[in-house]
């Protein structure tokens, strides 16, 4: 197989382009992301699953990038069972368009007013393509981390539904948590440590 020397992040947020970077940093020599190819217009998240957004994205970024180029994409949100698994895909935009962190927030409170059973999860699915004449995707990776959601809001770090996200085996939300901890049992986190193993697999 051959091997990958550069790797192409489909986002342009450079927080999590670095957090990647750092996780395969022995493994893949360089990290970029989309701010290096202005070119690439970004895929419309059309998805029903997170697994088909982030094909969507990395499909959409080895289309436009030479052939050859190894593209990686994730999408991510929160899962509450009371909700059915809501907000889900639509976490970013649960309250509506343009919806604010805590517009979320207070919407995720309200929906779970008197309800008992808090049951949560934060998924990532991460989708590496490659790109060519008909670009295809190589390999999907999961990670989650499970938890509760609280009744407030507790904690002023992280950003999204993180002080509201008490994760099990912790006494504490993401919004409270040392970032490093947070980091070393997050969703993307588990999700980037299967893609090592399939790195170093190879």
């Amino acid at each position: 197989m051959p091997t990958i020397d550069r790797l192409i992040v489909a986002t342009g947020n450079a927080h999590k382009t670095e957090e990647i970077r750092a996780v395969l940093a022995d493994l893949v020599p360089e990290v970029a992301d989309l701010r290096a190819h202005p070119e690439v217009v970004p895929a419309e998240e059309t998805g029903t699953t997170f697994a088909a957004n982030a094909a969507l994205k990395a499909l959409g970024a080895a289309a436009a990038l030479p052939a050859g180029s190894w593209v990686l994409a994730d999408d991510s949100g929160l899962e509450v069972d009371a909700l059915d698994g809501a907000p889900g895909v639509y976490s970013a935009r649960y309250a509506g368009e343009g919806a604010t962190d805590a517009d979320n927030r207070a919407k995720l409170l309200a929906a779970l007013t008197d309800v008992a059973r808090r049951a949560a999860r934060f998924r990532c699915v991460l989708v590496l393509a490659r790109a060519g004449d008909a670009p295809e995707v190589e390999a999907t990776f999961d990670g989650a981390c499970e938890g509760t959601i609280t009744t407030a809001e507790q904690g002023a770090g992280g950003f999204g539904y993180d002080p509201l996200f008490r994760p099990d085996g912790h006494d504490a939300t993401f919004g409270e948590l040392p970032a490093e901890v947070k980091n070393g049992i997050s969703h993307r986190a588990r999700a980037l440590a299967a893609l090592r193993v399939w790195l170093e697999g190879r």
